[in-house]
């Protein structure tokens, strides 16, 4: 039986870690098998690329570098994470996927969408989701509520995307908005502004809708 796969996605700061772990527990309780993983990540190759991604210290990243890094750590994590999961007939849950090069080095950054479709397909290899989950928010929530976690963690610094500036992540926004329109069959908008209790149910509606529970 094959897989079900599932992406989350959004804006910085939109709580989409937070539903995957919820999401995960729900789904363990119906005795479903489930693989958490992350983009960039997932694999030792594709988590030093992410390091190298994230870093603030990398300001003089020009935007196709950070484009390809993307595509270089996804088409390692398909094949070493998801497709053999999905063929497994595991249910993969994973925080951000081929939507966010589309908001954010298309939308935010201005790189040619026609292309990143491109690397994009070339990066997946046909692993495609089944479900996309945009959790939609106001920037300067997001971006607000990074910054109150961040004091938690003792001052920990932010990392190089979400130091961008707030027209940046505007654009980010919109990105995920315009990609959710254009496929309204894989991609759901979610209300991030609500507790999280309330989002989660509607998560596990969605999800169960694809399951066919």
């Amino acid at each position: 039986m094959k897989g079900i796969f599932i992406t989350f996605e959004g804006p910085d700061g939109a709580g989409k870690t937070t539903q995957i772990k919820m999401l995960g527990l729900s789904l363990e309780q119906l005795n479903k098998s489930v693989v958490y993983t992350r983009e960039p990540g997932g694999t030792s190759i594709s988590e030093e690329i992410r390091g190298l991604l994230l870093d603030p210290r990398n300001k003089e990243m020009v935007a196709r570098t950070e484009a390809l890094l993307y595509a270089a750590a996804r088409a390692q994590h398909v094949e070493e994470v998801i497709r053999p999961a999905i063929e497994k007939g595991q249910i993969v849950l994973c925080d951000r996927y081929t939507d966010s090069t589309i908001a954010y080095q298309g939308f935010g950054r201005g790189i040619d969408i026609g292309f990143l479709n491109e690397l994009n397909a070339m990066a997946v290899a046909g692993v495609v989701p089944d479900l996309t989950l945009i959790f939609d928010l106001d920037p300067d929530i997001g971006i607000g509520r990074i910054n109150e976690k961040r004091i938690v963690a003792a001052g920990e610094e932010k990392d190089r995307i979400e130091q961008e500036n707030m027209e940046f992540h505007r654009k980010v926004r919109q990105g995920f908005r315009d990609l959710a329109l254009s496929e309204p069959q894989r991609c759901k908008i979610i209300n991030a502004g609500r507790d999280p209790e309330t989002i989660h149910s509607e998560v596990v509606r969605l999800v169960k809708e694809v399951l066919g529970l």
